[in-house]
């Protein structure tokens, strides 16, 4: 992991590697070329390399109008986990978060992404709403924890 390398989405090809990470790691909500371009011009979003090889990505959101919770989302492609890389990504986009000075940090999981939740858990975040995108879908998960 010494040559971990993040940094922002700043065009067209690492538009389409934070895409593709996204589109891997929650497939259940592949998103089209246009759709991740709305959420760039939204949104803090983020490409991780080691070295040369894309291995995952994150998305930091502000809090909505009138205040609440910043979004973090770090996805690490399942082949590149369990190295520290998720961890790496989690307290940069943290850092992130840290600027919009929200009372809470959120994050949205795939349920089906069991690792993913366990790796939020176990950064102090608990479940406080599912979403089911159509009845008998595989839900989203949205975990909240309160700002240090």
């Amino acid at each position: 992991m010494s040559s971990l390398r993040i940094g922002p989405v700043t065009d067209d090809a690492t538009l389409e590697d934070w895409r593709l990470v996204h589109n891997t790691v929650v497939p259940d909500a592949a998103m089209s070329a246009d759709e991740a371009r709305e959420r760039v011009e939204k949104y803090l979003l983020e490409v991780a390399y080691d070295g040369d090889v894309l291995v995952g990505c994150t998305t930091v959101r502000p809090p909505e109008a009138g205040g609440g919770a910043s979004t973090v989302i770090v996805r690490v492609l399942p082949q590149w986990r369990g190295r520290g890389l998720g961890s790496a990504l989690y307290d940069r986009a943290m850092r992130q978060a840290a600027d919009h000075a929200a009372p809470a940090v959120e994050t949205v999981v795939w349920a089906a992404n069991t690792a993913g939740v366990r790796f939020a858990e176990a950064r102090g975040f608990a479940e406080v709403d599912r979403y089911e995108p159509e009845p008998g879908a595989v839900p989203y998960l949205t975990l909240r924890r309160q700002s240090a």
